[in-house]
Protein backbone atom coordinates (compact mmCIF):
# COMPACT_ATOMS: atom_id res chain seq x y z
CA UNK A 1 0.00 0.00 0.00
CA UNK A 2 1.50 3.01 -1.10
CA UNK A 3 2.17 5.88 1.75
CA UNK A 4 -0.05 9.03 2.66
CA UNK A 5 1.35 12.09 2.08
CA UNK A 6 1.27 12.75 5.65
CA UNK A 7 3.25 10.04 6.52
CA UNK A 8 5.79 10.85 3.75
CA UNK A 9 6.19 14.43 5.22
CA UNK A 10 6.54 12.48 8.51
CA UNK A 11 10.17 10.38 6.84
CA UNK A 12 10.86 13.53 4.82
CA UNK A 13 10.93 16.79 7.53
CA UNK A 14 13.19 15.34 10.13
CA UNK A 15 16.05 14.59 7.62
CA UNK A 16 15.38 18.67 5.88
CA UNK A 17 15.66 19.71 9.60
CA UNK A 18 18.82 17.79 10.71
CA UNK A 19 20.40 18.83 7.67
CA UNK A 20 20.00 22.80 8.65
CA UNK A 21 16.66 23.75 6.75
CA UNK A 22 13.56 24.69 7.14
CA UNK A 23 10.87 21.59 5.79
CA UNK A 24 8.47 24.06 4.27
CA UNK A 25 5.58 21.21 2.91
CA UNK A 26 5.55 19.13 -0.17
CA UNK A 27 3.37 18.02 -3.16
CA UNK A 28 2.22 14.38 -3.62
CA UNK A 29 0.88 14.13 -6.86
CA UNK A 30 -0.12 11.16 -8.92
CA UNK A 31 -1.10 11.79 -12.57
CA UNK A 32 -1.33 9.23 -15.88
CA UNK A 33 0.58 6.59 -13.99
CA UNK A 34 3.20 9.22 -13.20
CA UNK A 35 4.13 10.19 -9.45
CA UNK A 36 5.68 13.18 -8.15
CA UNK A 37 6.90 13.91 -5.10
CA UNK A 38 8.11 17.64 -4.43
CA UNK A 39 9.76 19.07 -1.41
CA UNK A 40 10.06 22.71 -0.58
CA UNK A 41 13.04 23.49 1.82
CA UNK A 42 13.51 27.21 3.29
CA UNK A 43 16.69 28.65 5.00
CA UNK A 44 16.84 32.35 6.31
CA UNK A 45 20.16 32.48 4.03
CA UNK A 46 18.41 31.39 1.30
CA UNK A 47 18.44 28.53 -1.49
CA UNK A 48 21.10 27.77 -3.80
CA UNK A 49 21.17 24.71 -6.27
CA UNK A 50 23.62 23.29 -4.65
CA UNK A 51 21.25 22.73 -1.40
CA UNK A 52 18.51 21.29 -3.38
CA UNK A 53 20.89 18.77 -4.98
CA UNK A 54 22.47 17.79 -1.05
CA UNK A 55 18.98 17.58 0.52
CA UNK A 56 17.96 15.21 -2.77
CA UNK A 57 20.57 12.84 -2.61
CA UNK A 58 20.32 12.26 1.30
CA UNK A 59 16.28 12.04 0.69
CA UNK A 60 16.54 9.55 -1.73
CA UNK A 61 18.65 7.85 0.36
CA UNK A 62 16.17 7.58 3.13
CA UNK A 63 13.37 7.10 0.87
CA UNK A 64 14.79 3.90 -1.25
CA UNK A 65 15.61 2.25 2.14
CA UNK A 66 12.15 3.38 3.85
CA UNK A 67 10.33 2.53 -0.16
CA UNK A 68 7.04 4.27 0.74
CA UNK A 69 5.64 4.86 -2.81
CA UNK A 70 4.94 2.16 -4.53
CA UNK A 71 6.84 1.78 -8.19
CA UNK A 72 8.78 4.66 -10.32
CA UNK A 73 8.37 8.30 -8.82
CA UNK A 74 10.21 11.74 -9.39
CA UNK A 75 11.76 13.75 -6.73
CA UNK A 76 11.87 17.54 -6.78
CA UNK A 77 13.19 19.30 -4.14
CA UNK A 78 13.74 23.18 -4.48
CA UNK A 79 12.92 26.28 -2.68
CA UNK A 80 9.37 27.46 -2.38
CA UNK A 81 10.43 30.41 -4.68
CA UNK A 82 7.97 34.24 -4.75
CA UNK A 83 5.25 32.49 -5.61
CA UNK A 84 5.53 30.45 -2.89
CA UNK A 85 2.84 27.71 -1.80
CA UNK A 86 1.24 27.56 1.38
CA UNK A 87 0.76 24.65 3.25
CA UNK A 88 0.25 25.69 7.47
CA UNK A 89 -0.96 28.24 9.02
CA UNK A 90 2.21 29.49 10.55
CA UNK A 91 3.18 30.30 6.50
CA UNK A 92 0.24 32.43 6.21
CA UNK A 93 0.79 34.47 9.59
CA UNK A 94 4.48 35.39 8.02
CA UNK A 95 3.23 36.81 5.39
CA UNK A 96 0.45 39.12 6.52
CA UNK A 97 0.67 42.15 4.42
CA UNK A 98 1.35 40.36 1.07
CA UNK A 99 -0.85 39.40 -1.95
CA UNK A 100 -1.99 36.31 -1.53
CA UNK A 101 -4.58 33.52 -3.64
CA UNK A 102 -6.13 30.92 -1.98
CA UNK A 103 -8.66 28.24 -3.58
CA UNK A 104 -11.29 26.69 -1.21
CA UNK A 105 -12.38 23.11 -0.75
CA UNK A 106 -15.97 24.06 -1.07
CA UNK A 107 -17.68 27.95 -2.18
CA UNK A 108 -17.85 30.57 0.36
CA UNK A 109 -20.01 33.91 -0.61
CA UNK A 110 -20.71 31.99 -4.22
CA UNK A 111 -17.11 32.01 -4.63
CA UNK A 112 -14.35 29.38 -4.56
CA UNK A 113 -10.91 31.33 -5.70
CA UNK A 114 -9.89 34.71 -3.84
CA UNK A 115 -7.15 36.96 -4.50
CA UNK A 116 -6.37 39.91 -2.20
CA UNK A 117 -4.30 41.37 0.49
CA UNK A 118 -3.72 39.23 3.53
CA UNK A 119 -4.61 41.75 6.24
CA UNK A 120 -4.29 39.38 9.18
CA UNK A 121 -5.21 35.88 10.89
CA UNK A 122 -7.75 35.60 13.65
CA UNK A 123 -9.47 32.80 14.89
CA UNK A 124 -7.79 30.49 12.34
CA UNK A 125 -9.27 32.29 9.83
CA UNK A 126 -7.53 33.87 6.88
CA UNK A 127 -8.61 38.17 7.04
CA UNK A 128 -8.08 38.81 3.23
CA UNK A 129 -8.87 42.51 1.89
CA UNK A 130 -10.38 42.31 -1.99
CA UNK A 131 -10.80 45.91 -2.63
CA UNK A 132 -13.50 47.43 0.03
CA UNK A 133 -14.38 44.24 0.96
CA UNK A 134 -12.90 41.94 3.36
CA UNK A 135 -13.38 38.16 3.55
CA UNK A 136 -12.74 35.79 6.68
CA UNK A 137 -11.77 32.34 5.37
CA UNK A 138 -11.59 29.30 7.82
CA UNK A 139 -7.87 27.52 7.08
CA UNK A 140 -9.65 24.60 7.18
CA UNK A 141 -11.55 25.09 4.21
CA UNK A 142 -8.46 26.27 2.21
CA UNK A 143 -7.58 23.57 -0.40
CA UNK A 144 -4.20 25.46 -1.55
CA UNK A 145 -2.73 29.02 -1.18
CA UNK A 146 -0.04 30.85 -2.58
CA UNK A 147 1.77 34.82 -2.26
CA UNK A 148 1.23 36.45 -5.35
CA UNK A 149 4.67 38.02 -6.21
CA UNK A 150 4.58 41.51 -5.93
CA UNK A 151 6.99 43.74 -8.59
CA UNK A 152 7.26 47.35 -7.73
Amino acid sequence: MAASSTQIEQLIAPVVVDMGFEFWGLEYQTQSGSTLLRIFIESEDGISVDHCAEVSRQLSLMLDVEDPIQGVYRLEVSSPGMARPFFTLDQYRRHIGFMVKVKLRFGFDGRKQFKGLLTGIENDELLIQEGEDEYCLPFEAIEKGSMIPQFD
